[in-house]
This record gives structure tokens, C-alpha cells and sequence, in this order.
């Protein structure tokens, strides 16, 4: 199957799988997502107003955001979820949300992040902590970063949840200081989380996939320094999320999200190479250390990703060759600095 456009795309990342089904027989009463209007959010909206169906159970799907980018509030909407536009830092706003019994939190800033870095921490700490005082009595799902890893060898297979941080940088102390807020909490009040620590979701119009495929078809060199990442498609990463308020706890269970292989960024550009029938214009060399993300733990709670990554690099190779839309909103994965 090779995806055509983006209404496909858009269903494929949106399908339940039957997993997410049976677990939508379990989940009691509404979703509230907060940062509905991201990358991810409205996929997952979408995937959870269709499970939710799926599995007979009746529930509203709420999404917030300040929903500053044309169309994306009709289309859910014309998709089942009630929205309510909002700006989550203002407290007055904030307290005036629905309650909910389930909320997933996705509101976060990375990116523009060197400059601006007191709108980032504010986003990346501050918010999470008038969330977790206004949600005290959910579950919550929070979107956390592998960001808050250490550099680890390459060799290692990086970290696992045991782990202690070691954030690179202001973006990732300032995610590391959203956990922090959602742990104080947690004990505060009993609330019950888990925390996410994704390492780079994969959809057909961003990721780092698609970073590394567009240079190899355009013949743009590909900086292997970052000698290895991990990705997860984005309908996998959606499908986890959903099912993760079966594992919220207090103090807050933590659980890395990304795919099982430790990919070489060589060898990524490759196979993209091999697809499009050109050799890869490769720069540099790769350092002994990487951003990585052990998932063997989420593969054992939740079992491993439907989608592979060959069929990614494909789904991409044919996407890329179409012409297939851009987001342009590059990773910068190769950044070694912490600076965004």
C-alpha cells in the first residue's frame, strides 16, 4: 500500500487498531486533550473519537488549543470533538475548561526555544503546573521528551526509564521541569500520570525520516554526527497514548515511546538512496554518543509498533517522490547542543 495523499494519511494515522478498541471498553468517561492543535493531536483525537465508537462507549472527546492555524478547528470538529479555543496560561481560562475524568496533555514549546527561552520554560513548567493543580482529580497522560536522557553510547542501546536525566540544554531542563511539576503533584494530591518520553514520531509530512529522505532525493549532503536515532509512526505513538491511562499511577509511571531498533543515520540515508536509485552525499562522522531511547519496556506493556520501519521508509520514498506535502518544520535531530 502506498499512501496517496493526505485524507489516507490522515485515516491511516486515525484507524484504531483492535488493541486500542478493547481499551476504549475500559477507559470510563471523557478525553480532554490539551494542545489538541499540534503535530500529533489531531490524529489522536480523531483515532480516540473513532475507538471510542468502535467499542460502543459513549463519551465526549474534547480538544483545546488557541487553534491559530486556519482549518484545523473545523476539521475536527466535522471529525466529533467538541473543541474550546483557549490560551492555557492564562489561569482565568484555564479554570473555566470542562472537568474530565481523562486528560492528556500534549501543550508544549520547543522549537524558537533560543531567544525566547522564558516563553519555553513557561510552557514547559510553569503550564504543567497549573494543569496539574486544575486536573488534580484525572488521570493524565503527559507528552514528556527523551530530550531529558543524557548523550549515551551508541552501543548501549540507550537509556531505559531507570535511568536518571541528564537534559542537554534549556529546552530539555525545561521538560524535565514539567515532569518535575507533574511528580509534585502527583504526591501532592494523589493524581494519577504517566509520563512519555517519546523520541521522534513519524508522519509523512515531518520527522526525521523525512528530513533525511528529502536531502538523499535532493542531493543535499546528510550529517551522520547524530550517528543513530529512534523513530515510531505517529499512529503507533497515538495508539500507546490512548492506552496508556491504564498504567497512570502515583507517583507517576514513566515509559520511554519510540520504536525497538536503534537506527543508524547512515543507514537510513541509504535505504532512502536505494529507493530513489542515488548514491547519498554523506557528511561527517559519527560521534560515539547519540539522543537515544530505549523502549523495550513500553514494547513488553504494550507490544511492538504495527507499522515497521521499512514500510515507513517506503510510505516516505514514495511520498517524497510524489511530492507529497510538507509541514516544513525540520527536527533538527543532528543538533548536539541542546539549542533549538
Amino acid at each position: 500500500m502506498i499512501i496517496q495523499n493526505e485524507q489516507e494519511l490522515e485515516d491511516v494515522l486515525a484507524r484504531p487498531s483492535a488493541r486500542d478498541v478493547a481499551a476504549f471498553k475500559e477507559i470510563l468517561g471523557d478525553i480532554l486533550i490539551l494542545g489538541v492543535a499540534g503535530k500529533m493531536g489531531p490524529s489522536l483525537a480523531r483515532r480516540a473519537r473513532r475507538a471510542s465508537e468502535a467499542a460502543g462507549t459513549s463519551r465526549r472527546i474534547l480538544g483545546v488549543a488557541r487553534f491559530s492555524e486556519a482549518g484545523v478547528r473545523d476539521q475536527l470538529e466535522s471529525s466529533g470533538i467538541e473543541t474550546i479555543a483557549a490560551d492555557l496560561l492564562d489561569a482565568e481560562s484555564l479554570a473555566k475548561l470542562p472537568d474530565a475524568p481523562n486528560v492528556v496533555f500534549m501543550a508544549g514549546r520547543k522549537f524558537g526555544s533560543t531567544g525566547s527561552e522564558e516563553l519555553t520554560w513557561a510552557m514547559n513548567t510553569y503550564l504543567p503546573a497549573l494543569v496539574a493543580e486544575r486536573y488534580r482529580d484525572a488521570k493524565i497522560v503527559v507528552f514528556s521528551s527523551g530530550n531529558v536522557y543524557p548523550f549515551t553510547p551508541i552501543a548501549t542501546g540507550g537509556p531505559t526509564e531507570a535511568c536518571p536525566p541528564g537534559p542537554v540544554g534549556e529546552y530539555a531542563q525545561s521538560v524535565l521541569g514539567r515532569e518535575r511539576m507533574f511528580q509534585y503533584f502527583s504526591k501532592r494530591y494523589g493524581t494519577k500520570c504517566v509520563l512519555l518520553r517519546l523520541n521522534y514520531a513519524i508522519d509523512l509530512r515531518y520527522g526525521v525520516l523525512l528530513d533525511i529522505g528529502r536531502k538523499v532525493f535532493e542531493g543535499r549532503p546528510v550529517d551522520v554526527t547524530m550517528g543513530a536515532v529512534n523513530v515510531i509512526w505517529q499512529g503507533d505513538a497515538n495508539s500507546i497514548t490512548l492506552r496508556s491511562f491504564a498504567i497512570c499511577s502515583s507517583p507517576p509511571a514513566i515509559l520511554n515511546m519510540t520504536g525497538p531498533e536503534t537506527l543508524s543515520v547512515r543507514w537510513i540515508a541509504h535505504q532512502f538512496g536505494q529507493r530513489f536509485g542515488v548514491e547519498p552525499v554523506i557528511e561527517g562522522a559519527e560521534a560515539p554518543s547519540a539522543l537515544l531511547n530505549n523502549a523495550s519496556h513500553c514494547q513488553a506493556v504494550f507490544g511492538y509498533p504495527e507499522v515497521s520501519v521499512e514500510q515507513m521508509i517506503d510510505w516516505l520514498a514514495a511520498w517524497i517522490r510524489q511530492g507529497g506535502s510538507s509541514w516544513a518544520k525540520p527536527t533538527h535531530f543532528e543538533t548536539r547542543d541542546g539549542k533549538f
